[in-house]
């Protein structure tokens, strides 16, 4: 079983990437009547405890993620317009921004990779000034910039923030990654216990940062 968060074109395409390897899935987005539930055939429930084998829609959003470990989730596709990992962590645990850290981490960083730096989250690129091919598959040179990765993304992210808990999406195919449930599970348990979280999800090429503390 594994997790859609997003019913929207990405979303769709992730689906259609498990359909083709007769894997059981469950699409979570707040919108009834999104994308996904439009072109594809899912089965639509109102709880966790119903969903089985098969495809499947889920009204909700990142708080409902905390509940679907249950379903021991092989992969995560956060294909939503947010940072999913962190999102959950901040609702689950009431949590709020933890700006203060944030220079400290950007310090940390090459000024050519950050995109953006705010209310608690940085989001990091090599590919900072230009949009990326479609499928790409992530090559150690950029295709766009023509630069050579010194390192993963993830790798440079840890380095910034050593203590950061640093989830890593999975290149399926090209233009598609996922987390695996494992490491998120792993990150509810850790973000339980700390009254202060850097949570970090990123590929090889990107990645986004959020900061976050106990209210």
């Amino acid at each position: 079983m594994d997790i859609i968060v997003g019913g929207g074109k990405y979303g769709v395409e992730a689906a259609k990437f498990l359909e083709k390897k007769a894997r059981s899935y469950v699409v979570v987005d707040r919108n009834p009547d999104c994308l996904a539930v439009r072109e594809l055939n899912l089965q639509k429930v109102e709880s966790v405890e119903k969903i089985k084998e098969g495809r499947y829609f889920l009204k909700g959003g990142v708080e409902l993620l905390p509940d679907l470990l249950e379903l021991e989730p092989e992969y995560i596709f956060p294909t939503a317009p947010l940072h999913v990992a962190a999102e959950a962590v901040r609702v689950k645990f009431n949590l709020k921004p933890w700006n203060d850290v944030l220079d400290c981490i950007i310090g940390n960083l090459p000024a050519r990779v950050v995109v953006s730096a705010g209310r608690g989250s940085v989001v990091v690129s090599y590919n900072r000034d230009a949009d990326c091919l479609e499928k790409c598959s992530a090559p150690d040179v950029c295709p766009v910039t023509k630069i050579r990765k010194p390192c993963p993304m993830h790798d440079l992210v840890k380095f910034a923030y050593p203590d950061a808990i640093v989830l890593i999406s999975r290149q399926l195919e090209p233009g598609l990654g996922a987390i695996e449930g494992k490491d998120f599970a792993e990150l509810m348990r850790q973000a339980e216990k700390r009254e202060r979280v850097v949570i970090a999800t990123a590929c090889r090429c990107h990645g986004v940062i959020t900061a976050l503390r106990r209210v």
